[in-house]
């Protein structure tokens, strides 16, 4: 069974990945590939209930290390029983955060010890590392004021509420990865109009056979 495509989204608050998540789908699927969307944390029914865990409530509710432990349990529930069933399928996973996150978040704004982090990484997700990471930079100040107009009634905001110098370490650690790891991440301008974001990702998977 051919294995499918896995192209997974991450960057900073507000930074517009959901909307290109949407566009992504539609393209993809008018070419001829079923496609699978989900987010983390979440995406299964037992990983949204830890995200619910995580999203939400006072900031100082878990610390670096518990949020780390959170998010990998999720993923791993994710990764069992929706991606790696879906790639086996030979489905194209299209997912809105992803190890990258972890890495940022809890490492890069909870200052977590990145060899820790990473060894939990490499126990979760293994092989399944995705095919594609694009990474949406944006001005943390930009996307907080972004996320506080989506999340204006209050709800998943408890990570936006962490300040803007927590969030600008998230945004150092998120384009030293895209720096790093160039095969793999693409780093988008988010502050792009929508429509130059969505032909930026068309251009940088034509160049890559897809869809094909």
């Amino acid at each position: 069974m051919m294995a499918g495509l896995f192209i997974t989204f991450d960057g900073p608050e507000g930074s517009g990945k959901s909307t290109q998540i949407i566009r992504l789908k539609e393209w993809l699927e008018e070419a001829g590939h079923e496609v699978v969307v989900t987010r983390e944390p979440g995406g299964t029914d037992n990983a949204e209930t830890l995200r619910d865990l995580l999203v939400s409530g006072d900031t100082a509710s878990w610390s670096p290390v518990s949020e780390c432990l959170i998010m990998n349990a999720a993923r791993a529930d994710h990764l069992e029983r929706l991606i790696r069933p879906a790639l086996a399928g030979g489905k194209t996973v299209l997912c809105d955060r992803f190890m990258d996150s972890t890495r940022a978040y809890q490492g890069g704004g909870g200052k977590l010890a990145m060899d820790d982090i990473l060894a939990i990484e490499r126990s979760v997700v293994g092989e399944t590392v995705p095919d594609i990471t694009f990474i949406f930079d944006l001005d943390p100040a930009i996307g907080l004021e972004r996320a506080g107009k989506r999340n204006a009634h209050g709800g998943e905001d408890r990570f936006e509420r962490k300040g803007l110098n927590y969030h600008e370490a998230v945004r150092t650690v998120f384009r030293d990865i895209a720096t790093a790891e160039p095969d793999r991440c693409v780093l988008i301008d988010a502050a792009q109009p929508i429509d130059d974001v969505t032909s930026t990702l068309h251009k940088v998977l034509q160049s890559r056979g897809i869809p094909g």
